[in-house]
Parts: C-alpha cells; structure tokens; sequence
C-alpha cells in the first residue's frame, strides 16, 4: 500500500500516515518499531525527551530499508531550546538515531516562560542549512508562537504538530495553518484513551457502516481532513489495524457528524503551561 504524502511549504513531501513512539519502553522500542516498518510504515515520529531514539535507530539500520524511502522526525526538548544547544542536540539525536539527516526537526514545545522559541527556531534554520535537517516545524504552537517566529525569521514552519482528535478538532488553529501553508500533524488522534472516543455515536455507527473499527474510521476521518497523523501501538496486531485504512470512505455526512464532536476537550499539556 503506497501512502498519501502531503506537500509541505519547502518542496518536500510527507507520508500522511507515521507511526508514533510516544512513551514507548526504550527497551522495546526497537522491536515495536521492527513491527510497523513491517507493517508498512515509512513515517517514524520520535523525540529526544521519549528517550528510545537508539531503539528507533537500530530498527531502521537492522530493516535494510533504503534511507530515503524513509521519513524520520524527532525534536527539540525544552531543555535544549537556545542556540548553541539546539546544535549540540540535533547532534546527539542523529546519534542515538545513527543517521545523518533527519527529515523533520521540530521545537517541541514553545515554552513562553523562558522565550527561547525563536532563538531556537533561528538556530534550526541553521541546522537546516546544515543538511542535518531536511525540514523545520514546530510542536504544540499557538498562534501566537507562530506569528512571532514567522515575523522574527525568514522560514515559515512546515509543520506545527499539535494535539488533535475529534473532540478537540483544533479547527482556528488549523486554518492558520492553512492560510500560512502549514501542514498540521496530529499528536494523540485517538484521544489517548483519555475519553471514550470510540462509543461516540458518530464513529460507532460509522465504524459498523464500514465493517471497520472505531480506531479506523477515526484515522480515516483525520485523513480527510487533511491532518497528518501517526498512531501509536505496542500490539503488532494494532499496528497492522492501523494501517489499513486506505480502503474505505467515509461519506459528507459521516464526516460532518464527526465533525460535531469537537468540544474543545484537551487531554494533554496547555502549550502556554508547559515547561
């Protein structure tokens, strides 16, 4: 199955569907990582602070895959933000990573409180230029982080990765996104367990109209709206499921209906909180 890629604002492109390592066991995370590649999976999305980039590494290296039928992400921790260690953490990451490039770079969150945020995205344009970076985003922006960066430098972000499900559908910020030619990446599309997403009318009838499970029709309805999104599982069989949600459609209503479920219900961190 060949992925849909979007087009990011630099000229490259991106699978729309990636595998997530969110708090996946370091000591797992090359087996898990094993699994989705072999599921299909071409779009890894990790980070510094998850701590298992040498396990994400080691699977990339021992799958044979050719580096550039894949893409890889991880990010910037808040720690890191600044200039000079914004350098010496890209570093470390291609490290643990064993690569040379990753395809995407972003600031993982932008940390207002210490107002780093656009000296380090000022550094990542750097390192961009560098090659150690493909592409250049962010994570959990605002706004109002996004103005300020685009006003303080002269890249305009391809990707902002934020928190996105159907009850908190994020649509203000997504359409800054596409006013500005920024693609948005969905982090916990399923909710995170944290709501019971799955017997919410609208999907579950969804779900039963198309023989598909509720986790399906929710990666489904992402898709259509345009997010990039990457499920996160420990179950090979989970991994496979969510893969495999290129033969279906939803329809304008069914979309529409799930539509209706945005409540503006966060699960996770507030970016202005977050430190």
């Amino acid at each position: 199955m060949t992925v849909p890629t979007i087009a990011l604002n630099d000229g490259t492109t991106i699978p729309q569907l990636g595998f997530g390592v969110f708090k996946v066991d370091p000591e797992q995370a090359e087996r898990i990582v094993t699994d989705a590649l072999e599921a299909g999976y071409r779009h890894i999305d990790t980070a510094a602070i998850y701590g298992n980039e040498i396990g994400v590494g080691k699977a990339i290296e021992k799958s044979g895959i050719p580096r550039d039928e894949l893409y890889v992400t991880t990010k910037l921790w808040n720690a890191d933000q600044g200039t000079q260690s914004a350098f010496d953490a890209i570093d470390l990451s291609l490290e643990k990573l064993g690569l040379d490039r990753v395809n995407l770079y972003l600031i993982h969150w932008p940390v207002p409180s210490r107002d780093l945020y656009l000296e380090s995205w000022l550094a990542l344009e750097q390192i961009r230029e560098s090659g150690k970076a493909v592409s250049i985003g962010v994570s959990n922006f605002q706004i109002e982080h996004l103005e300020k960066i685009i006003a303080g430098s002269s890249t305009v972000p391809a990707v902002n990765q934020i928190e996105l499900h159907p009850a908190f559908s994020q649509a203000p910020l997504r359409a800054f996104g596409r006013l500005n030619n920024i693609a948005t990446e969905a982090w916990g599309p399923l909710g995170q367990g944290k709501y019971d997403l799955f017997d919410l009318a609208p999907i579950a009838e969804a779900a039963a109209a198309h023989g598909k499970t509720p986790a399906q029709v929710v990666l489904r309805w992402h898709l259509q709206t345009g997010n990039i999104v990457f499920p996160k599982s420990n179950s090979p069989e989970r991994i496979a499921e969510n893969f495999d949600v290129f033969d279906f459609e939803l329809s304008n209503a069914e979309m529409t209906a799930i539509d209706g479920l945005d409540e503006g219900k966060r699960v996770g961190g507030h970016p202005d909180e977050v430190s």
